[in-house]
């Protein structure tokens, strides 16, 4: 799993045009939530290799997080062929995680 969020972000239609599971990571590399929150994303991911997962810098004027309504970092957007199915905002467990990835059909 890649400690790095992407500068460059696809586009929302790209995103939304993904088929099956993804998860969109809203963060930034310094934010102390996102960095404390990474250990327990690996964990649950770890177990879905074939899981797509996107790590996208958020920020101002950043078009994909606007497209999401991100506020707070990080938010870990679950989808499945294009649709949001759950969401999960600055996770401070495994439990949570496992659960959005779970109401994607991906468990």
């Amino acid at each position: 799993m890649s400690q790095d969020y992407a500068t460059t972000a696809p586009t929302r239609e790209e995103v939304d045009a993904l088929p099956g599971i993804s998860v969109i990571e809203f963060g930034t590399s310094w934010c102390g939530h996102c960095q404390r929150a990474q250990p327990h994303i690996a964990a649950v991911f770890a177990n879905h290799p074939d899981l797509r997962h996107l790590k996208v810098e958020d920020g101002p004027g950043r078009r994909l997080g606007r497209s999401f309504r991100v506020k707070l970092w990080p938010t870990l957007v679950f989808m499945r062929d294009g649709e949001e199915v759950a969401r999960v905002v600055r996770p401070t467990d495994t439990r949570v995680i496992a659960e959005a990835l779970e109401a994607t059909g991906g468990s």
